[in-house]
């Protein structure tokens, strides 16, 4: 009889044990007692006490833009770097400006010491003396004229003679011209008859001295490389992308991009793709996507490595929950928390896409206007795998 009062009481244990209620009738109960934890359905109820530790509100909609993330570099803009080369072969006499510097466009940047531009500036000073010798004389044929000193024909002769000089002369200023030099100068040395053997080399674009190589007495010619310097307009940059052969039919010329260097955290660079190249790279089966990227205090560095952002589609509006009320779990799982009465909550796997301004883009899972946990959800997952004892 007493084995049997015995099985009975242990097996009342048993059931009293399996129902989740709890054995020790000292507990305390009322806002201070411990959250009930029902592992049955993933579900927890706080007391009043721990709903301060989360935040409720209705699931709402938030725009989240389709956009590809692709790295690359920055580069200066071809069209606007341009080597400076002088347009005739000469020694370099100085430089009028040091590697960095800001120039202007028709600003000097070296001077070399020019053959050619002797030769110029030689004939020039013939032609004018040229054209002075035969102005006097048309003049002195023109008095003598009047007097019947000479002849209609060498007054002819004179006139003609004259005319060729002017024209001599005007060709001449025209090819000293061609070197640079200004109609001021150009009078000067008509008028002194010495030759200035200096070329002065200008900037053809605004911009900044981004390559310097030009030591005093550098034989320098056309085209024959490297140039003494070289001016880049440097307000506008290109970012080269390299782009997986596959995500290449997602971007367009015209397409809106932001970009981020380690150099600068937390700056965010705006521009545009203004060219899609035509050929894949036959090895990494990628395409290079080339954006143009306004930069007004250079701070971008040709070389630098860069991460960029191509927005390829317009925003879509979808469910959204903060991602203080995402939890992602052992295995891998999205969850969140929602519930129906502010007191019990369950928990709910959830599919999550992109994430923007902190928020998680919800696929599944989750209903508009459902109530949901949107700060604190670790608190509760947390209670979930290792509810409190006491």
């Amino acid at each position: 009889m007493v084995v049997g009062v015995a099985a009975i009481v242990w097996a009342g244990l048993v059931i009293r044990a399996g129902s989740g209620q709890p054995t020790d009738t000292n507990r305390p109960h009322g806002p201070a007692a411990a959250a009930t934890v029902f592992q049955a359905d993933s579900a927890v109820a706080l007391t009043a006490g721990q709903l301060k530790a989360i935040q409720i509100d209705p699931v709402t909609t938030h725009l989240f833009p389709i956009e590809k993330e692709a790295v690359g570099n920055i580069s200066f803009v071809d069209d606007l770097n341009v080597q400076v080369f002088p347009p005739y072969q000469g020694k370099l006499i100085k430089a009028c400006v040091e590697l960095g510097d800001e120039v202007q466009k028709g600003q000097p940047l070296y001077a070399i010491d020019s053959p050619d531009l002797i030769q110029a500036e030689s004939v020039l000073i013939g032609a004018a003396a040229a054209l002075d010798l035969t102005s006097k004389e048309l003049a002195r044929a023109r008095d003598l004229n009047e007097t019947n000193g000479v002849s209609q024909r060498e007054l002819e002769q004179a006139a003609s003679d004259q005319q060729t000089a002017e024209g001599a002369l005007k060709a001449a200023r025209d090819a000293v011209r061609v070197f640079g030099k200004t109609e001021a100068e150009i009078d000067q040395i008509v008028s002194t008859r010495k030759i200035d053997p200096a070329l002065v080399v200008r900037s053809p674009v605004n911009g900044q001295v981004t390559a310097y190589n030009a030591p005093p007495g550098l034989l320098v010619q056309p085209g024959n490389g490297p140039a003494p310097l070289s001016v880049a307009d440097t307000s506008l940059k290109w970012m080269l992308a390299n782009v997986t052969e596959s995500d290449s039919p997602f971007f367009h010329v015209g397409q809106a991009v932001e970009a981020k260097v380690m150099a600068c955290p937390g700056r965010v660079f705006r521009g545009k793709i203004s060219k899609i190249y035509a050929t894949v790279d036959p090895n990494t089966h990628r395409v290079t996507v080339r954006s143009e990227i306004a930069d007004p205090k250079s701070e971008l560095r040709p070389g630098m490595l860069a991460s960029f952002v191509i927005r390829v589609q317009d925003p879509v509006e979808s469910l959204a929950l903060p991602m203080n009320g995402v939890v992602r779990e052992g295995d891998g799982t999205m969850t969140a928390w929602v519930t129906t009465d502010r007191h019990r909550f369950s928990q709910k796997t959830v599919r999550v896409g992109q994430q923007r301004d902190g928020q998680y883009q919800v696929l599944e899972g989750v209903q508009r206007g459902e109530l949901a946990v949107t700060d604190g959800a670790i608190f509760l997952s947390s209670m979930l795998h290792a509810p409190p004892t006491d």
